[in-house]
């Protein structure tokens, strides 16, 4: 579907046209029409989607058309990444016409509270925030809620993963009963539904690719041994000098200096992204691998969510995360908007569970692939093989993997 199909304000349309989109991705074109209509809303989608256009351009139709007086809406999301991220977006679909925005975040200085503050007393027209920052400014009693007509949960599961339950609840008690609440998540689990339940009334609901990476993700899983993943990472990234946007993921910050570091002893700029750095620190190195400045960002699970940058080329998961969701929200970084991408995943021996968890996850089984030789002697693949120990096989021998393997490593280098 066409955006101008949707009657809209044309001031969006404009802007729209302006950012280079014209056709609306699955989720808008199913979300739009029930949030113009005033409908609540359950929305599931993977990240890259477009899910956020899905509610900033209805809700600033709205706006436009009926001209509130006060903040009008409310976005609720789970870190001050993604609040900075849809403040971005709002601020574009929003070019030609007069709308406010503000992003209510931690991790600031005393001139971002003053800023925050005076927005919300002068009651901007949409407020984009994370729940703890948000409570303390409603405890000093200056922010008025009782227009807001609009109450958006972005990352819903997430949030709730991130123990912000009751900061939630606690956020709502302060707005009007009668509003439209839109709810969107990447996953459904038992305790979104009951939030859900609880806040909306006869909502639409809509679910698309629930827990799958998109279908433009070219998956892998090398098994290795922990001693030998920087190494098969080098391997990797010299396999593809082309690629100019490539995001490391990791689950400690000691992992993302160290990774840092060996990168740069071969000669591969890179750098890394974690809670360890100030708020001003991280947006100027999501600045520069927006511009292609920096090709290579190490990451840990803090950015998952909240990193928009187009045409990510491929995605590293140095360890595999502990959670199967979280290995969806990592890849979806890559192959954005029916884009494609890579998506490799680097299994020691402990992680072999894990892998499988995500497998049923995603239910389909992630290629593998064999761990050149020169890094050294590698986990035997078909020893994990859930196929060959129900059936009893016996696993390959080293003498026919690497056999395998050379003739593989010989393709892959042809390409």
């Amino acid at each position: 579907m066409k955006f101008t199909e949707l009657k809209l304000n044309n001031k969006i349309l404009e802007a729209i046209d302006y950012m280079g989109f014209e056709e609306t991705t699955p989720i808008q074109e199913k979300s739009i029409p029930s949030i113009l209509n005033g409908q609540d809303l359950i929305a599931c989608a993977q990240t890259g989607t477009g899910k956020t256009a899905a509610f900033v351009i209805p809700i600033l139709h709205k706006i436009i058309i009926n001209k509130p007086i006060g903040i009008n809406t409310l976005i609720i999301v789970p870190t001050r990444e993604l609040a900075l991220q849809i403040d971005q977006q709002i601020e574009g679909f929003a070019y030609f016409v007069s709308v406010g925005s503000i992003a209510i975040y931690g991790g600031g200085d005393g001139q971002d509270w003053e800023t925050q503050k005076d927005a919300l007393k002068k009651g901007v027209n949409i407020v984009v925030a994370t729940p703890g920052k948000l409570l303390s400014h409603l405890k000093q009693n200056y922010v008025d809620f009782s227009k807001i007509e609009h109450l958006i949960l972005d990352e819903a599961d997430r949030m709730l993963d991130m123990g912000f339950y009751e900061d939630i609840r606690q956020i709502i008690s302060y707005l009007p009963k009668n509003r439209q609440t839109l709810l969107f998540s990447a996953t459904m689990p038992k305790s979104i539904e009951n939030l859900a339940n609880s806040i909306l009334i006869n909502p639409a609901k809509f679910s698309l690719n629930l827990s799958k990476p998109a279908s433009g993700v070219k998956q892998t899983a090398y098994y290795c041994y922990e001693n030998q993943k920087i190494k098969l990472l080098i391997h990797i990234l010299n396999l593809h000098p082309d690629f100019d946007s490539i995001l490391i993921f990791t689950s400690t910050k000691a992992n993302v200096s160290n990774i840092v570091s060996n990168l740069r002893q071969k000669g591969i700029y890179s750098q890394g992204i974690s809670s360890n750095l100030n708020q001003d620190e991280r947006e100027e190195i999501l600045r520069k691998f927006r511009a292609r400045r920096i090709s290579v960002l190490v990451a840990t699970d803090v950015m998952s969510r909240g990193i928009d940058v187009k045409e990510i080329n491929m995605v590293v998961n140095y360890d595999v995360p502990e959670d199967a969701e979280d290995y969806v929200h990592r890849v979806g970084r890559t192959a954005r908007l029916e884009t494609i991408g890579e998506a490799i995943t680097l299994v020691n021996t402990e992680d072999i569970q894990k892998i499988r968890k995500i497998e049923a996850l995603i239910e389909s089984k992630i290629p593998k692939e064999y761990t050149p030789v020169e890094i050294g002697k590698a986990p035997n693949i078909d020893e994990y093989s859930n196929t060959n120990r129900k059936k009893g096989k016996k696993p390959f021998r080293n003498k026919f993997r690497n056999k395998k393997h050379n003739k593989h490593s010989n393709r892959k280098e042809s390409n």
